[in-house]
């Protein structure tokens, strides 16, 4: 596990934002973030893309975090993101698994700003993947 990051795996994009895991399991998982001045749009306020990256990332943890996913891979199959109010300073971003398949995850997360309200909001799906990689880069399953 990545010590700075707290993550299981290598996210090289996750990393330079700076995202932390700090907690994962049974359905659930809270990651924290704040935006650098290179993470901000026009406005000064932490760039929809760097928030949906959180939100991503927040709901694959959470699927993953189920005893049975354990081991298993992520890809976004799909994700909405609606944006309710301007996110600043340390934010928390909180994902729950609604419901899974043998190969599909449901979840939903907000990201919180430093005074605690919601600033943004996502549904996805999920496909689990083997992280296992045949010679040609496809997933073994």
């Amino acid at each position: 596990m990545s010590a700075s990051l707290g993550f299981d795996i290598e996210i090289p994009f996750v990393q330079a934002l700076g995202i932390t895991l700090a907690r994962m399991g049974e359905g659930s998982a809270e990651l924290h973030y704040e935006a650098q001045p290179e993470h901000l749009n026009s406005w000064g306020i932490a760039h929809g893309g760097a928030l949906m990256t959180l939100l991503d990332v927040t709901l694959a943890m959470a699927a993953r975090s189920e005893a049975l996913a354990r081991g298993m891979g992520m890809v976004t199959v799909e994700m909405k993101t609606s944006f309710w109010r301007p996110a600043t300073g340390r934010m928390v971003a909180r994902g729950q698994l609604l419901h899974r398949t043998r190969s599909l995850a449901f979840a939903e997360g907000t990201v919180f700003d430093a005074e605690g309200r919601a600033c943004c909001h996502a549904t996805g799906t999920f496909k689990y993947v083997s992280r296992v990689r045949s010679a040609e880069g496809e997933s073994s399953t």
